[in-house]
């Protein structure tokens, strides 16, 4: 409330505020963002409080959101138990290859697009907007059938190339590329630099904030993707962490040493990461995205 005090610009101003119906305005439209924070903090919350429960309790009536106790000797004991190192180092390996992909193959089309325009760029470019309209389901039995085609089968290669051509990320490069000056791109081209060169020198250097935000995208795509890893790791030694979490899932039924409390716990593993990202990279985030398009 104190903020609105000294507040000339938004929706309420400080002159608005001494009405009381704007007061009523305000409050609700607090109290309605203090009830979406709570309906997307209570289930991470719940998962990381609950993986520390023992079998009995998670089935304990009534329910209580706190265990009895907190060990944190069951994460060590977990981790070491399933050897899940291994797969946060498969899951990272994937990660390392969708982002180089993701910013160079999705980069590459946008500058050529937006900057170099050749003969039928825009026709070009109205099939990305076009291919953002199929559905991704319907892509993956004529993807998958041509990575078979290709012998590609436990390989993480499929996995970086689908990252290196996403619509989305292409748009929000082209916006981000028609907001930068002419001028540097035609001083560049007086001193003799090449397009890859004006490219790599110029245009990256200039979109860094994109390419990060581009990059946190990737990350949290390649890290929670897991239909096309599923269907391509079969080897149990290059899964990634989402495919394991469904194997174990699958065989927790017939394993006497892997109950619920366990997969709760490896679920905490798989949600840590991104959660950690975000935090870390909100404000590049919401800034690079709030504005993308304003020249």
């Amino acid at each position: 409330m104190k903020r609105l005090t000294a507040k000339n610009t938004g929706i309420i101003t400080t002159f608005d505020y001494y009405k009381v119906r704007y007061k009523i305005v305000y409050l609700i439209f607090l109290l309605l963002l203090l009830v979406t924070v709570a309906l997307a903090v209570f289930p991470p919350l719940w998962l990381l409080l609950s993986s520390f429960k023992s079998a009995k309790e998670l089935y304990r009536v009534p329910f209580t959101l706190f265990p009895e106790r907190i060990d944190f000797g069951k994460v060590k004991e977990v981790w070491s138990q399933l050897a899940f190192g291994r797969y946060y180092i498969n899951s990272l390996l994937v990660i390392l290859g969708a982002v180089v992909c993701s910013v160079m193959f999705n980069g590459l089309f946008a500058y050529a697009v937006s900057v170099i325009r050749p003969a039928g760029n825009q026709i070009i470019y109205a099939s990305v907007l076009i291919s953002l309209m199929i559905p991704p389901i319907l892509n993956m039995g004529p993807l998958f059938h041509n990575i078979v085609k290709l012998k590609l089968i436990n390989s993480y290669l499929p996995l970086w190339l689908v990252f290196g051509a996403n619509p989305f990320y292409i748009i929000m490069f082209k916006t981000f590329f028609d907001a930068l000056p002419k001028e540097l791109f035609e001083a560049a081209t007086i001193d003799g630099a090449s397009k890859l060169q004006m490219f790599r020198h110029l245009v990256i250097p200039l979109s860094r904030p994109m390419v990060v935000v581009i990059s946190i995208f990737t990350i949290n795509a390649a890290w929670s993707d897991f239909l096309l890893p599923f269907l391509v790791l079969k080897d149990d030694a290059k899964q990634t962490v989402m495919v394991k979490i469904y194997a174990l899932y699958s065989s927790m039924g017939t394993s006497m040493h892997f109950g619920p409390d366990k997969l709760l716990m490896v679920l905490a593993f798989s949600i840590i990461p991104p959660i950690l990202l975000y935090i870390i990279f909100q404000k590049q985030i919401t800034t690079t995205i709030a504005t993308t398009g304003i020249k």
